[in-house]
């Protein structure tokens, strides 16, 4: 099947111009003035915008836990993302402490069997160096599994120590894979928790307060130059605050190969929204910072020292005693009101995947934060270059997937 676009305004993150392209089958096969084919239908993009399609590398769509799960699946959740100009997206499949990674990887990939409605791909989770996991990384990179994400929070759940994470930096570092990093001191932020607690200060504020910007600007610093010593390109996820930016410049600037991703939605909300009586919907981690945060990340995202625009989508419902209803039947499943006492017990997770194209449209380009190029740069053509992905993903181009979003910079609707 052919289809044309037709009179359209291409972007790219270099170029801007208007042409016709012509889709063959699942790929791009001709960008070129006046085309006309007798077989294709016509699709007129007059006074529109031809984008390659959003990649969003960083969401959890399958997460198990022992109190909660997230409230969207690979089915809802590629929903959302199709509507919102996302076509193709990253998971992380988890293992538990102990688990092969293949295993780990097999789970994630039976949940989306039968669920996923747009490509994806999976990153891999360590959470120790038990049995053989360093020996499974050659095989994982082989079978295009080349991202591994470690996270330095979450004392006695998912932490991992230094030892764990510069050894697997100098494995990821001899077979060519990416070490991500979710940089939060856990040891600290732990005894600040085990405080609040002991003190009683349980309002959902102490998410955030626990969790100060200055133990993420620390442990992004001590990831950097373990990567460095390593000899490993670093990536950190979710970066929310000034410290943190800091420590990715001071990187950046001495030649590191270290790389940033910070979140739509930290540039829209601060602590003070869990102040708010529905105060648990934001509760998140790393958690929302200030307004002079915010105007760091959109410094950083100007300025390269953060290169991507993500959403570590993860939703819960906010109140699970009651049942929603999508696509006519009802779904119900525990979230944010178990931590309606204690902020230790709410869900981690805010969602995205369906707005964080429109929303930095409107607040990134429409305000003058983003230029139109850097908008498809952070949001479609880095992520899929950092990720193996380019140039079949995040550009327009002769070859290229023909993900492809029109986008109508007139249209208007509600978030809420």
């Amino acid at each position: 099947m052919k289809t044309i676009i037709k009179n359209g305004t291409l972007v790219t993150a270099a170029d801007t111009f208007t042409a016709d392209l012509l889709i063959d089958g699942e790929r791009i096969a001709q960008i070129a003035d006046h085309l006309s084919s007798d077989d294709a239908q016509t699709v007129n993009a007059a006074g529109q915008y031809v984008l390659p399609g959003g990649v969003d590398v960083h969401t959890h769509l399958h997460l198990p836990g022992p109190a909660a799960v997230p409230s969207d699946d690979f089915y809802t959740g590629h929903k959302a993302a199709a509507f919102g100009g996302t076509t193709f997206t990253i998971d992380f499949a988890m293992p538990a402490r102990g688990e092969c990674l293949h295993d780990a990887v097999a789970r994630w990939l039976a949940a989306a069997q039968g669920r996923a409605v747009v490509d994806y791909g999976l990153h891999v989770g360590i959470v120790g160096l038990d049995g053989d996991v360093l020996d499974e990384l050659p095989a994982l990179a082989a079978e295009g599994l080349p991202s591994l994400k470690l996270l330095m929070a979450y004392k006695g759940i998912v932490q991992v120590d230094d030892d764990t994470l510069f050894k697997t930096m100098l494995k990821a570092a001899e077979h060519g894979m990416l070490t991500m990093v979710h940089a939060e001191n856990g040891d600290a932020i732990h005894e600040l928790r085990r405080r609040a607690v002991a003190a009683g200060r349980l309002a959902q504020e102490w998410h955030a307060r626990t969790r100060p910007a200055w133990l993420e600007g620390e442990a992004t610093l001590r990831a950097i130059a373990l990567a460095a010593a390593a000899g490993a390109p670093v990536y950190i996820v979710h970066v929310t605050s000034a410290p943190a930016v800091d420590q990715i410049a001071y990187g950046r600037a001495r030649g590191l190969s270290v790389m940033g991703e910070t979140c739509v939605q930290y540039f829209f909300f601060t602590e003070d929204d869990l102040r708010r009586p529905d105060g648990a919907k934001w509760v998140c981690s790393p958690p929302f910072r200030s307004a002079a945060d915010q105007a760091a990340l959109w410094g950083a995202v100007r300025g390269d020292t953060l290169q991507v625009i993500s959403t570590d989508h993860c939703p819960f419902l906010f109140d699970g005693a009651r049942a929603i209803q999508y696509e006519g039947r009802p779904y119900q499943a525990p979230g944010k009101e178990l931590g309606h006492a204690d902020f230790t017990k709410t869900p981690n997770g805010v969602p995205g995947l369906g707005d964080r194209m429109p929303v930095l449209w409107t607040f990134g380009v429409g305000a003058g934060r983003l230029s139109l190029n850097r908008f498809v740069e952070v949001c479609c053509t880095n992520p899929a270059k950092i990720f193996g992905l380019y140039p079949k993903k995040g550009t327009l181009a002769v070859g290229a997937d023909a993900d492809i979003v029109i986008w109508d910079p007139r249209k208007t609707r509600v978030v809420d």
